[in-house]
This record gives structure tokens, sequence and C-alpha cells, in this order.
């Protein structure tokens, strides 16, 4: 969410169901793989198919990728945890990436831990072994994302076995991610009333709320040299909608459909609004100058539904647009050496709802 998420994320982007046939502005055929005017993408590729594949995140050693996904003919439910190297693995041809999450419950938002051995993911899987139930969607009503209380962060080796839980405090507990200079963790958490975020040591220690004011705090990210951290949050202007927020947030909901990008140090002083953009701009990730921030947004979109990648400058200047896919591209994460992306997008998806995971060589 994640998811993010969505965003993530949060266990899946809300966005994800959102698919339609689409015109290749390329051949003027159906479906495209790297769309005209996206220049700073070469040599892109396509990693999963079929289902809702998102929040890939490297490894530190650029080699592999985590991700969750929710894929039937994987014996899924609803988002397991997998992960899978970015080279020699054909998942069109049958091939399966190796599930490292339980099997149980709902994850989201998996990172590598700097060894390579393991990865922290969050998970529902001690609240019960079902899939949590999904947010019914009323027509014409606000999209709401489900905020469950059973979340906490765990670690496991390639295997699936769990070495150790993170986090045990009640409420969420997710949206975790790790410094580049390997002694940080940054994730969300509600174990104060709000959804705000939190640093702690690799072994989740030391934990230290950097966030404060109210609304939703989500989908950090170290930069390049650890020192500040980019995220997503809501923030109100009016007494209706902080009233409208925490009553979503007494029910286990939140609603993501306006959040701008922020920026702040790791002890979370220094806290700056990057985008004014209005609707949903969110899953944000340092360039690897660690001057310019890449992160989706729907601002430009006809539909709420349509969203593309855009670049800004961390003081909010020259926003670029990066990618120009008709309905989805969220969850662009730099390789750790900055030379590739990898993104999910709606693109190429047969006309199907289907989300799927892309690799390309980055060109500044």
């Amino acid at each position: 969410m994640k998811k993010a998420l969505f965003l993530l994320l949060l266990s899946a982007p809300f966005f994800l169901f959102f698919s339609r046939k689409k015109q290749n502005p390329e051949t003027g055929g159906n479906d495209s793989v790297h769309y005209a005017h996206e220049k700073h993408f070469k040599n892109i590729r396509q990693l999963t198919f079929g289902a809702d594949n998102a929040e890939a995140y490297w490894s530190f050693d650029g080699k592999n990728v985590c991700f969750q996904s929710n894929n039937s003919a994987w014996g899924l439910q609803c988002d397991q945890i997998f992960y899978m190297p970015v080279t020699g693995m054909d998942l069109s041809h049958g091939e399966k990436p190796k599930r490292v999450s339980t099997g149980d419950g709902r994850t989201t938002c998996a990172f590598f831990m700097p060894d390579g051995k393991s990865i922290l993911y969050a998970s529902t899987h001690l609240g019960g072994k079902e899939c949590p139930r999904e947010v019914e969607r009323k027509p014409g009503g606000k999209y709401l994302w489900p905020i469950y209380d059973s979340y906490d962060i765990f670690v496991a080796d390639l295997n699936g076995k769990i070495i150790k839980q993170l986090t045990n405090s009640p409420g969420y507990d997710a949206e975790a991610t790790i410094s580049p200079k390997k002694d940080k963790i940054v994730f969300t958490s509600m174990r104060h009333g709000d959804l705000d975020l939190y640093t702690m040591d690799m072994n989740g220690k030391n934990v230290k709320q950097i966030t404060h004011e109210l609304g939703y705090d989500g989908g950090a990210f170290f930069s390049p040299d650890g020192t500040k951290i980019v995220f997503r949050a809501s923030r109100f202007t009016t007494d209706e909608e902080k009233k409208e927020y925490v009553e979503n947030l007494k029910q286990g909901l939140v609603a993501p459909t306006s959040m701008e990008i922020f920026v702040c140090n790791v002890d979370g002083s220094d806290l700056k609004q990057v985008t004014h953009l209005g609707k949903a701009n969110w899953a944000p990730f340092y360039h690897p100058s660690g001057k310019k921030i890449i992160f989706s947004s729907n601002h430009k979109g006809k539909r709420g539904f349509q969203f593309n990648l855009f670049m800004i400058n961390e003081d909010g200047s020259a926003l670029e647009q990066i990618s120009h896919d008709t309905v989805f591209d969220s969850f662009p994460m730099f390789s750790p050496d900055g030379k590739k992306i990898v993104f999910s997008s709606n693109r190429n998806n047969g006309g199907t709802h289907n989300t799927n995971l892309f690799v390309a060589d980055w060109v500044d």
C-alpha cells in the first residue's frame, strides 16, 4: 500500500481494479509496454503476467525484487509476499516466484533486509488465517482503504520461516521500509490513535514517533543518503474534513483520494510539503540524486483512476510527467545503483483488470 497501499500501499491499491482496452499510441494496436514520450525508460520488460502485482522493491544488491500478489493461479485469495530475480525467471511460461509469507491472512509492504537473506513485511495472520474482509464500495461513495488493526511487521527468511516479530502493539503497524544506511526502519502505526510515521532500529527497538499532525502519514521511504524521509499524507483545511477523517478512522478506514507528498528529516524536523496538486499524490521515492522525487498522481487525469508517474524537485519545482499509461502507473522504485526502475502498471494487460510489474533502464 506497500500498498503500500496500494500504497498502498495498505493491502492493495484501490485503483487496481480499474482497467480498460486501450490503443497503443505508437502503433495503433491494443495495449503497450512502452508508451510514446516515456523518454526516461529504456529496455522495458514485463516481470509478472496476470492478477494484481504491486509494491515491488529491490534487494540491496539489485538482483531481486520482493512484491505482493493476489494471483489466484498461485492458490491465493488475497495478497501474499513473493520474491524473484530480476533476470533469469520467466513468469509468462509458468514459472512461479518464491512465496515468503505464511499464506494466512493478508500481507503488504515487503522490503528486503540488508543481508539479502530475509524480508520484512506486514501481515494480519496473527488475527486469523482467513483474508480479512474488504470494504464494500457503495455506489457514488468515496473509496475507503481498510486499516486492519491486526497488521504487524515480521521478518522471514527466504524460505518463509518467520525469524522475528518487529511490532507487537495494538492497532495497525505496516508500510515499513529500510534506510540505505541499513540502520533504521520507517513505518506507519496507529499505536497512539492516528496514522503517523515512526522509526525503529533494525531489531524493532528504539521506536520514535516522527510525525504528529492529524491525518494519514504513510508510504515512507528514506533519501539515498538516509538523512531524510519522503511520504504521502492527508491534511485538512476544514473542521468537516477533520471530523470525517476521525470518524472513518474509528471504523478502521481511510479515504485516500486526497493526499500530497511531504519530506522531513529522519527525526521529523524540517517538515515540508512538496506537492500542491490536489487529488491523490502518493507512492513517492527519491531519485538517485537525492534532489528529486518520483511519485504517482491522478491530478492530470480526467478520471479519478488515471494515474501516471511524475517527478518533481524536492522544493516543489520543475514538475515532469514520466509515464503515459492511460489507466494506472505507480509504486516506482530506483535500483540501489540508480540504473534501473521498477514499477506497477495496468499497461499491456489485454483489457483485463490486471496490474503487473515492469522494470526498465533509467535514462536521466
